[in-house]
C-alpha cells in the first residue's frame, strides 16, 4: 500500500481564482500516474466557526492552527478512532451547564512530571492542561432512520445546471443536467435547493460550516460535525463509533480545507484514505492468512503504556482523573477496533497508490464497497465518504479532461467548453452517489426491516453554491433513504439556514436537539422537510 505523502511545495497560484495558497497545479502525488514521496509540513488550523473570510472573489490564506500536529503523538491512529464519549455529559441537553462551569479544583501536575514516561506522555498528551473536552449524547428512542451516511463532493456547482424543473412533487431532471444520472432513484430522493450557510463564504468557510453549522465550544452541539454528533448518540453499541472513508483527502495534510468532520472545535475526525487500512479495521488481517504488522505495532504501543497511565492517575486531581478514566475507556474501545475485525469474509482490496490522480475512481469504488460492508456487518452505524476536498485539483483524465476540477469549477458561462467539462465531472460524482444508493439498496439491513437504503439516511453535501462566485448561498443538498422523510420531492427553501437541515438530520436519527451549530442561525428543523 502506498501511503507516503508528496514532497512539500506550495501549489502554483491559479490566476483565474484568487484562492490564496492553492492553485490548480496539484502536488506531485496527484499528477496523473505519479506516486507521492514524502510528507508535507502541517498546514495551519482555522476554527470551525465560519465567518466571512474574504470577499467572494478572493480566498483567504489558511490561518494558523495545529490539530493535525496535536495528534501526531500516535501517527498510525487517527482521532476518528478515539470515541468522544463522556458518561456524565449529554450534548442534546441544552440545560446542562458548560464543562468549564462544572470543573472542580485539581492538584497541580508539572508538565515535566507529566511527560516523564514517554509512552504515557504520547497517549496522555491531550490531558496536559485538560485541553480536550468531550461529550456524549444519549440515544433517543423512536428513531426512524437507523444509520447515517454522508457523501461529499467538492468545489460547489453550477446551480442552473444542477436544479431540477417542476413543482415539489411533479418534477424531473433536465436532459444533460448534473443530477440526471440519479433519475432511476428519483422516488427515493429529496432534492433541497436554496440553503445558505449563515456567516460563511468561500471554500474554507463553506468546508468548515458544512457539517458543523459554524458551531463553537459553547454552543449546544459543542462544535462537532453532525456525523460525529449523531455517532456520539447512536454509535456506542458498535465496534466503530463512526467510520470516515476518504478518497485523496490528505495529500495536502490536515487543514480546514481538507477536513469536514469534527469531534469538537478545531478537532478533526480525519477520514482514512487507504482502502487496505479500512479493510484491516473491518476484517482484521490485511491479507488472507497474514498478520497486519501495523495493527500489531499499534496494539503493542497501547499495551506498553497502560501501566504508566494507571500510575499517572494517582497524581491527578479529581476532574483530571475522570477525564483520564474516560481516555482509558477510549483506548479499550480503540483496542477493540484494532483487534480482529467484526466483519466476516470480504474480498481483499488492491494495493493502490491512494493519492495518484488516476487511482481516484478505483479508490472511490473500493471505499464505497467497504462503507456498505461496514454497515451490513454492523461494524458502525455512522459512516462518511469524502471525495477529495475543497479546492481539489484532481484532473478527470478518465473523462478526457486536461484541467483540474477546481479550475473547471470557476469557468464562467462564456467558456462553454469549460462549463461543459465541469458539468461532466459533476455528473460523474452524481453517478458515484447513485452507485452508493444501488449498493445500499442491494444489501439487507442486518437488523431486518428491508434494505440498508430503507433504514439509512444518506446525505450528499457540498461546501458551496455557485463555485464561480465563491458563495455559500443556494448550496445544494440531496437526501436519500432512511424512511424519516417523505421522498420523491424537490424542495425550494428560499434561503433557509442550512443549520436547520442539520437539526432535521439529527431528529431523523432520534435525537431531540432544538438547534445545531451556531444558535443564531435559528432553532427547529427545516420547514417542509
Amino acid at each position: 500500500m502506498s501511503t507516503t505523502r508528496p514532497p512539500a511545495r506550495p501549489p502554483t497560484p491559479d490566476p483565474a481564482c484568487a484562492c490564496a495558497g492553492h492553485g490548480d497545479t496539484p502536488p506531485p502525488s496527484i499528477l496523473p500516474g505519479v506516486l507521492p514521496l514524502a510528507p508535507p509540513p502541517a498546514p495551519p488550523l482555522a476554527p470551525p466557526r465560519a465567518t466571512p473570510l474574504a470577499p467572494p472573489d478572493r480566498e483567504p490564506a489558511a490561518p494558523a492552527e495545529a490539530p493535525a500536529a496535536r495528534h501526531r503523538w500516535l501517527p498510525d491512529v487517527t482521532p476518528a478512532d478515539l470515541p468522544i464519549a463522556d458518561p456524565d455529559d449529554d450534548p442534546t441537553d441544552p440545560g446542562e451547564p458548560p464543562f468549564a462551569a462544572r470543573r472542580e479544583p485539581r492538584r497541580s501536575v508539572s508538565r515535566r512530571g507529566f511527560t516523564a514516561g514517554l509512552g504515557a506522555a504520547l497517549l496522555a498528551a491531550p490531558f496536559v492542561g485538560l485541553l480536550t473536552r468531550s461529550r456524549r449524547a444519549r440515544a433517543a428512542t423512536g428513531a426512524t432512520a437507523r444509520r447515517l451516511v454522508v457523501f461529499f463532493s467538492p468545489n460547489g456547482t453550477v446551480p442552473a445546471r444542477w436544479r431540477p424543473v417542476g413543482t415539489e412533487t411533479a418534477w424531473s431532471f433536465p436532459a444533460g443536467s448534473i443530477l440526471e444520472p440519479l433519475a432511476s432513484h428519483r422516488q427515493r430522493l429529496i432534492v433541497i435547493d436554496g440553503l445558505q450557510f449563515v456567516g460563511a463564504t468561500n471554500h474554507e468557510g463553506g468546508m468548515a460550516a458544512m457539517l458543523t453549522g459554524s458551531g463553537a465550544a459553547g454552543d449546544p452541539s459543542r462544535g462537532m460535525s453532525v456525523d460525529q454528533y449523531v455517532a456520539a448518540a447512536i454509535g456506542g453499541g458498535t465496534r466503530l463509533r463512526s467510520l470516515g472513508l476518504g478518497v485523496a483527502t490528505s495529500a495536502w495534510g490536515g487543514s480546514v480545507q481538507t477536513r469536514m468532520s469534527y469531534s469538537g472545535p478545531g478537532q478533526y475526525a480525519p477520514p482514512d484514505d487507504s482502502p487496505r487500512g479500512v479493510y484491516s479495521r473491518l476484517y482484521g488481517d490485511a491479507a488472507p492468512g497474514g498478520t497486519d504488522l501495523a495493527l500489531a505495532r499499534r496494539q503493542s504501543v497501547l499495551d506498553a503504556v497502560k501501566g504508566d497511565l494507571a500510575d499517572l492517575r494517582g497524581r491527578l486531581g479529581g476532574e483530571e482523573q475522570r477525564k483520564l478514566d474516560q481516555h482509558l475507556t477510549s483506548l479499550r474501545e480503540l483496542e477493540r477496533g484494532l483487534g480482529g475485525g467484526t466483519c466476516d469474509g470480504g474480498t481483499p482490496v488492491a494495493d493502490l497508490p491512494i493519492w495518484a490522480n488516476d487511482s481516484f475512481p478505483a479508490v472511490g469504488r473500493a471505499q464505497t464497497d467497504l462503507l456498505v460492508a461496514a454497515l451490513a456487518c454492523g461494524a458502525t452505524r455512522v459512516a462518511s465518504i469524502q471525495w477529495a476536498h475543497t479546492v481539489a485539483p484532481q484532473v478527470f483524465t478518465w473523462l478526457g479532461h486536461g484541467e483540474g476540477h477546481h479550475a473547471l469549477s470557476h469557468m464562467d458561462d462564456g467558456n462553454t467548453a469549460g462549463v461543459a467539462a465541469f458539468v461532466q465531472a459533476e455528473r460523474w460524482f452524481a453517478t458515484q452517489f447513485g452507485l452508493l444508493l444501488d449498493k445500499l439498496a442491494a444489501a439487507p439491513d442486518p437488523d431486518g426491516g428491508g434494505s440498508l437504503l430503507d433504514t439509512t439516511l444518506v446525505v450528499w453535501a457540498k461546501e458551496m453554491g455557485d463555485a464561480r462566485a465563491h458563495v455559500c448561498t443556494d448550496v445544494p443538498f440531496v437526501l436519500a433513504g432512511g424512511g424519516a422523510f417523505t421522498p420523491g420531492r424537490y424542495l425550494r427553501t428560499g434561503g433557509a439556514p442550512h443549520a436547520r437541515l442539520l437539526v432535521s438530520i439529527c431528529h431523523a436519527l432520534g435525537l431531540a436537539n432544538p438547534t445545531f451549530g451556531n444558535p443564531a442561525a435559528g432553532a427547529g428543523p427545516l420547514g417542509g422537510l
